[in-house]
Protein backbone atom coordinates (compact mmCIF):
# COMPACT_ATOMS: atom_id res chain seq x y z
CA UNK A 1 0.00 0.00 0.00
CA UNK A 2 3.02 2.17 -0.22
CA UNK A 3 2.08 3.20 -2.95
CA UNK A 4 -1.20 4.79 -2.44
CA UNK A 5 0.80 6.79 0.54
CA UNK A 6 3.21 8.10 -2.00
CA UNK A 7 0.57 8.98 -4.86
CA UNK A 8 -1.44 10.48 -1.47
CA UNK A 9 1.51 13.12 -0.71
CA UNK A 10 2.16 13.89 -4.51
CA UNK A 11 -1.78 14.83 -5.16
CA UNK A 12 -1.80 16.82 -1.73
CA UNK A 13 1.41 18.86 -3.24
CA UNK A 14 -0.11 19.58 -6.36
CA UNK A 15 -3.30 20.86 -4.49
CA UNK A 16 -1.53 22.72 -2.28
CA UNK A 17 1.93 24.24 -4.27
CA UNK A 18 0.38 24.58 -7.72
CA UNK A 19 2.31 26.40 -9.91
CA UNK A 20 4.60 27.77 -7.28
CA UNK A 21 4.95 29.04 -3.82
CA UNK A 22 5.13 32.38 -4.63
CA UNK A 23 4.76 33.72 -0.80
CA UNK A 24 8.25 31.64 0.40
CA UNK A 25 10.05 32.27 -3.13
CA UNK A 26 9.28 36.10 -3.12
CA UNK A 27 10.95 36.88 0.25
CA UNK A 28 13.13 33.73 0.81
CA UNK A 29 16.61 32.98 -0.37
CA UNK A 30 17.15 30.19 -2.14
CA UNK A 31 20.34 29.10 -0.28
CA UNK A 32 18.74 30.46 2.78
CA UNK A 33 19.35 27.70 5.99
CA UNK A 34 16.74 26.42 8.67
CA UNK A 35 15.38 24.34 11.48
CA UNK A 36 11.85 24.17 12.99
CA UNK A 37 10.01 22.08 15.78
CA UNK A 38 7.09 20.62 15.84
CA UNK A 39 5.57 21.76 19.05
CA UNK A 40 2.32 20.32 20.91
CA UNK A 41 -0.30 22.22 22.18
CA UNK A 42 -2.55 19.71 23.19
CA UNK A 43 -2.80 16.46 25.13
CA UNK A 44 -3.39 13.83 23.14
CA UNK A 45 -1.42 10.19 21.52
CA UNK A 46 0.66 11.39 18.82
CA UNK A 47 1.05 9.92 15.32
CA UNK A 48 2.03 10.85 12.05
CA UNK A 49 6.11 10.84 12.98
CA UNK A 50 6.88 8.63 10.33
CA UNK A 51 4.11 10.00 7.54
CA UNK A 52 5.95 13.30 8.28
CA UNK A 53 9.52 11.96 7.91
CA UNK A 54 8.28 11.08 4.23
CA UNK A 55 6.33 14.07 3.16
CA UNK A 56 9.68 15.38 4.03
CA UNK A 57 11.49 13.24 1.56
CA UNK A 58 9.35 13.49 -0.79
CA UNK A 59 9.78 16.74 -1.19
CA UNK A 60 13.05 17.55 -0.44
CA UNK A 61 15.81 14.45 0.58
CA UNK A 62 17.95 16.92 2.07
CA UNK A 63 15.73 17.62 4.98
CA UNK A 64 16.97 16.49 8.51
CA UNK A 65 14.75 15.52 11.21
CA UNK A 66 15.77 14.60 14.83
CA UNK A 67 12.82 12.57 16.25
CA UNK A 68 12.43 13.08 20.64
CA UNK A 69 9.04 11.41 20.53
CA UNK A 70 7.81 8.28 18.84
CA UNK A 71 4.67 7.66 17.27
CA UNK A 72 2.46 6.00 19.92
CA UNK A 73 3.19 8.15 22.82
CA UNK A 74 1.10 10.41 25.07
CA UNK A 75 2.04 13.94 24.50
CA UNK A 76 1.54 17.00 26.33
CA UNK A 77 1.90 21.09 25.54
CA UNK A 78 4.75 22.16 25.29
CA UNK A 79 6.54 18.90 23.99
CA UNK A 80 8.85 19.11 21.03
CA UNK A 81 8.00 16.11 19.03
CA UNK A 82 10.76 16.89 16.78
CA UNK A 83 12.99 19.27 14.69
CA UNK A 84 13.43 19.68 11.11
CA UNK A 85 16.86 20.94 9.57
CA UNK A 86 17.07 22.04 6.03
CA UNK A 87 16.06 24.83 3.21
CA UNK A 88 13.52 27.21 4.68
CA UNK A 89 11.69 27.04 1.66
CA UNK A 90 11.09 23.29 2.24
CA UNK A 91 10.38 24.01 5.93
CA UNK A 92 7.85 26.38 4.92
CA UNK A 93 6.27 24.40 1.80
CA UNK A 94 5.54 21.10 3.40
CA UNK A 95 4.86 22.73 6.64
CA UNK A 96 1.17 22.35 5.76
CA UNK A 97 0.78 18.91 4.34
CA UNK A 98 2.81 17.68 7.60
CA UNK A 99 0.73 19.52 9.79
CA UNK A 100 -2.68 18.44 8.31
CA UNK A 101 -1.37 14.62 8.36
CA UNK A 102 -0.14 14.64 11.67
CA UNK A 103 -2.77 16.78 13.56
CA UNK A 104 -5.32 14.03 11.78
CA UNK A 105 -3.25 10.74 12.67
CA UNK A 106 -3.10 12.31 16.22
CA UNK A 107 -6.80 12.96 16.31
CA UNK A 108 -7.49 9.79 15.32
CA UNK A 109 -4.55 7.81 18.13
CA UNK A 110 -6.17 10.29 20.63
CA UNK A 111 -9.85 8.95 20.53
CA UNK A 112 -8.60 5.38 19.29
CA UNK A 113 -6.54 5.21 22.77
CA UNK A 114 -9.53 6.37 24.46
CA UNK A 115 -11.56 3.87 23.70
CA UNK A 116 -9.06 1.55 24.42
CA UNK A 117 -8.52 2.29 27.61
CA UNK A 118 -12.56 1.84 28.41
CA UNK A 119 -12.15 -1.72 27.91
CA UNK A 120 -9.07 -2.60 29.92
CA UNK A 121 -9.49 -5.94 31.36
CA UNK A 122 -11.08 -7.27 29.05
CA UNK A 123 -10.48 -8.99 26.14
CA UNK A 124 -12.78 -7.37 23.62
CA UNK A 125 -10.84 -5.32 21.02
CA UNK A 126 -11.62 -2.27 19.35
CA UNK A 127 -12.45 -2.22 15.40
CA UNK A 128 -12.22 0.67 13.17
CA UNK A 129 -14.60 0.45 9.95
CA UNK A 130 -14.28 2.09 5.93
CA UNK A 131 -16.21 5.44 7.25
CA UNK A 132 -12.43 7.01 6.38
CA UNK A 133 -12.01 10.23 4.72
CA UNK A 134 -11.48 9.44 1.01
CA UNK A 135 -7.87 8.95 -0.13
CA UNK A 136 -6.81 9.19 3.53
CA UNK A 137 -7.51 5.76 4.37
CA UNK A 138 -4.33 4.08 4.65
CA UNK A 139 -3.05 6.83 6.99
CA UNK A 140 -6.08 7.10 9.29
CA UNK A 141 -6.58 3.28 9.45
CA UNK A 142 -2.57 3.39 10.66
CA UNK A 143 -3.55 5.88 13.25
CA UNK A 144 -5.93 3.56 14.79
CA UNK A 145 -2.96 1.15 15.24
CA UNK A 146 -1.04 3.71 17.09
CA UNK A 147 -3.58 4.56 19.09
CA UNK A 148 -4.00 0.92 20.02
CA UNK A 149 -6.97 -0.16 18.08
CA UNK A 150 -7.33 -3.64 15.62
CA UNK A 151 -7.70 -2.24 11.44
CA UNK A 152 -11.06 -4.01 10.20
CA UNK A 153 -10.65 -4.31 6.78
CA UNK A 154 -8.83 -1.90 4.45
CA UNK A 155 -11.26 -1.88 1.79
CA UNK A 156 -13.41 -4.39 -0.27
CA UNK A 157 -11.01 -6.82 -1.45
CA UNK A 158 -9.31 -7.83 1.83
CA UNK A 159 -12.33 -9.78 3.01
CA UNK A 160 -15.76 -10.62 2.49
CA UNK A 161 -18.67 -8.85 4.24
CA UNK A 162 -21.69 -9.51 3.91
CA UNK A 163 -24.34 -7.03 4.71
CA UNK A 164 -27.43 -7.03 4.96
CA UNK A 165 -27.89 -5.20 1.31
CA UNK A 166 -25.97 -8.08 -0.13
CA UNK A 167 -28.14 -10.87 1.82
CA UNK A 168 -31.24 -9.35 0.75
CA UNK A 169 -29.80 -8.59 -2.60
CA UNK A 170 -28.48 -12.40 -2.73
CA UNK A 171 -31.79 -14.07 -1.80
CA UNK A 172 -31.13 -14.55 1.80
CA UNK A 173 -28.13 -15.83 4.17
CA UNK A 174 -27.71 -19.08 3.02
CA UNK A 175 -27.72 -18.18 -0.76
CA UNK A 176 -25.06 -15.19 0.09
CA UNK A 177 -22.82 -17.39 1.92
CA UNK A 178 -22.98 -19.94 -0.35
CA UNK A 179 -22.06 -17.85 -3.04
CA UNK A 180 -18.81 -16.23 -1.19
CA UNK A 181 -17.74 -19.92 -0.33
CA UNK A 182 -17.85 -20.17 -4.29
CA UNK A 183 -16.45 -17.40 -5.05
CA UNK A 184 -13.38 -17.89 -3.13
CA UNK A 185 -13.00 -21.13 -4.18
CA UNK A 186 -13.41 -21.05 -7.97
CA UNK A 187 -10.95 -17.43 -7.86
CA UNK A 188 -8.44 -19.49 -5.38
CA UNK A 189 -8.75 -16.60 -2.95
CA UNK A 190 -7.77 -17.08 0.73
CA UNK A 191 -10.44 -14.07 2.38
CA UNK A 192 -11.98 -14.56 5.91
CA UNK A 193 -16.27 -13.98 5.66
CA UNK A 194 -18.08 -12.57 7.70
CA UNK A 195 -21.80 -12.10 7.47
CA UNK A 196 -24.12 -9.49 9.18
CA UNK A 197 -27.24 -10.54 11.22
CA UNK A 198 -30.02 -8.50 12.43
CA UNK A 199 -31.67 -10.28 14.59
CA UNK A 200 -31.65 -13.75 17.07
CA UNK A 201 -33.53 -15.63 14.01
CA UNK A 202 -30.97 -14.51 11.67
CA UNK A 203 -27.87 -15.44 13.81
CA UNK A 204 -29.22 -18.87 14.23
CA UNK A 205 -30.08 -19.29 10.54
CA UNK A 206 -26.07 -18.80 10.50
CA UNK A 207 -25.56 -20.79 13.08
CA UNK A 208 -27.43 -23.98 11.13
CA UNK A 209 -25.85 -22.90 7.66
CA UNK A 210 -21.83 -22.42 8.71
CA UNK A 211 -19.07 -21.44 6.96
CA UNK A 212 -18.43 -18.17 8.03
CA UNK A 213 -15.36 -16.73 10.48
CA UNK A 214 -17.03 -13.86 11.93
CA UNK A 215 -20.03 -12.76 12.75
CA UNK A 216 -21.66 -8.98 12.64
CA UNK A 217 -24.17 -8.36 15.88
CA UNK A 218 -26.11 -5.46 13.75
CA UNK A 219 -27.65 -2.78 16.21
CA UNK A 220 -28.66 -5.71 18.79
CA UNK A 221 -29.41 -4.13 22.15
CA UNK A 222 -27.00 -5.62 25.10
CA UNK A 223 -29.14 -8.20 26.33
CA UNK A 224 -29.22 -9.63 23.27
CA UNK A 225 -25.72 -9.39 22.75
CA UNK A 226 -25.27 -11.54 25.53
CA UNK A 227 -27.84 -14.14 24.08
CA UNK A 228 -26.02 -14.36 20.50
CA UNK A 229 -23.10 -15.01 22.27
CA UNK A 230 -23.68 -17.97 24.47
CA UNK A 231 -25.99 -19.35 21.34
CA UNK A 232 -22.53 -18.62 19.10
CA UNK A 233 -20.45 -20.36 21.87
CA UNK A 234 -17.18 -19.30 20.60
CA UNK A 235 -17.53 -21.07 17.13
CA UNK A 236 -17.09 -17.62 15.32
CA UNK A 237 -15.64 -14.62 16.06
CA UNK A 238 -18.63 -12.10 17.21
CA UNK A 239 -18.70 -8.51 16.76
CA UNK A 240 -20.98 -5.86 17.92
CA UNK A 241 -21.81 -3.54 15.53
CA UNK A 242 -24.36 -0.38 14.69
CA UNK A 243 -25.34 2.81 17.24
CA UNK A 244 -22.28 1.86 20.02
CA UNK A 245 -21.51 5.03 21.43
CA UNK A 246 -18.26 5.32 23.95
CA UNK A 247 -20.71 5.84 27.00
CA UNK A 248 -22.41 2.26 25.58
CA UNK A 249 -19.04 0.27 24.92
CA UNK A 250 -18.45 -1.55 28.06
CA UNK A 251 -20.97 -2.44 28.31
CA UNK A 252 -21.24 -4.37 24.88
CA UNK A 253 -17.57 -5.60 25.62
CA UNK A 254 -18.84 -7.08 28.91
CA UNK A 255 -21.58 -9.37 26.95
CA UNK A 256 -18.41 -11.41 25.78
CA UNK A 257 -17.89 -10.30 21.77
CA UNK A 258 -14.53 -10.50 20.72
CA UNK A 259 -14.98 -7.33 18.70
CA UNK A 260 -16.68 -3.89 18.82
CA UNK A 261 -16.35 -1.32 15.77
CA UNK A 262 -16.57 1.70 15.83
CA UNK A 263 -17.02 4.59 12.85
CA UNK A 264 -16.61 7.64 15.59
CA UNK A 265 -12.86 6.25 15.70
CA UNK A 266 -12.13 8.17 12.02
CA UNK A 267 -15.17 9.70 10.85
CA UNK A 268 -15.56 12.62 12.96
CA UNK A 269 -12.55 13.23 15.06
CA UNK A 270 -10.79 16.58 15.56
CA UNK A 271 -7.61 17.19 15.27
CA UNK A 272 -4.59 17.37 18.03
CA UNK A 273 -3.70 20.91 18.12
CA UNK A 274 0.30 21.55 17.29
CA UNK A 275 2.36 23.83 15.19
CA UNK A 276 5.57 24.14 13.34
CA UNK A 277 7.84 27.25 14.27
CA UNK A 278 11.24 28.62 13.48
CA UNK A 279 13.52 27.53 16.27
Amino acid sequence: MDNLIDELIRLAFAEDIGDGDHTTLCCIPETEMGKSKLLIKEAGVLAGVEMAQRIFKAFDPELKTEVFIQDGTEVKPGDVAFITEGRVRSLLQTERLMLNVMQRMSGIATVTRKYVKQLEGLNTRVLDTRKTTPGLRMIEKEAVKIGGGVNHRIGLFDMILLKDNHVDFAGGLRNAITKAQQYLKEKGKDLKIEIEVRNLDELDEVLSIGGVDRIMLDNFTPEMTREAVKRVGGRYETESSGGITFDTLRTYAECGVDFVSVGALTHSVKGLDMSFKAC
